[in-house]
């Protein structure tokens, strides 16, 4: 297709906060706004430079590597583990998680119960204090575009349904192996650590045999994380 770099406005911030991890969201209605209104001219671009451009359903748009693969960073498994947890943690307080985790916010008061409660789980993600929680967990959400944080209270936002589908796949899972009064093979994958690159959600390529969606990989990590809780509980 033709495309016209005049009617890409925000080319250069939008590529700018896609390529370090971010996702844009109606939270940055200026950028999602050319997004929604060029959608076509913007994935066909960025696939000419080697990159892909999703768009989800749900209001959001994130880059993705060609190739998926199941090493993930320490970022995207804190992330992760700390979604799960929050889901578990609203779901015994007789909370909806989904209310919260979808437009919905978490006070910043809420952070030492929470911490304390699942320290050991912490702990495996290296997050043994608040402020450790605050810098390596909520601040990578804000960062990222999954959160936004205004007066010490933590307002979650679309992309978050990312880290939300890990979860419901990990409970399917779970469901599924206590059904069949098994436990379920859930490998755990290997943790990949860019020291100059670690607030970027990235995913390592597997190698050319396996496939797995990103999804799956995260799953894989987090299923791993609580089997690894239940053995010492």
């Amino acid at each position: 297709m033709n495309i016209d770099l005049k009617e890409l406005t925000q080319l250069a911030p939008i590529f700018r906060e896609l390529f370090k991890g971010y996702h844009i969201s109606r939270s940055a209605p200026e950028l999602y706004t050319q997004l929604s209104a060029q959608q076509d001219a913007y994935r066909a671009l960025f696939k000419s430079l080697g990159y892909e451009l999703v768009c989800d359903s749900r209001g959001f748009y994130y880059f993705v590597p060609e190739q998926m693969g199941a090493q993930v960073n320490k970022t995207a498994q804190r992330l992760a583990l700390f979604t799960f947890i929050l889901v578990e943690h609203l779901a015994d307080q007789g909370r909806d998680p989904l209310a919260v985790l979808d437009g919905g916010s978490l006070g910043r008061d809420e952070l030492p119960p929470l911490l304390e409660k699942y320290k050991d789980l912490f702990l495996q993600a290296e997050v043994t204090t608040q402020d450790e929680l605050e810098e390596k967990v909520m601040r990578r959400l804000t960062q990222l575009g999954f959160a936004s944080e205004d007066n010490g209270v933590y307002r979650f936002l679309a992309p978050m349904h990312r880290f939300l589908d890990v979860c419901l796949s990990v409970q399917q899972d779970r469901d599924l192996a206590a059904t069949l009064h098994s436990n379920l093979p859930l490998p755990t994958p290997e943790l990949v650590v860019d020291e100059a690159e670690e607030d970027i959600v990235r995913i390592e390529p597997l190698p050319a045999a396996t496939e797995e969606s990103e999804e799956e990989a995260l799953a894989r990590a987090m299923a791993e994380e609580r089997d690894a809780q239940e053995i010492d509980a």
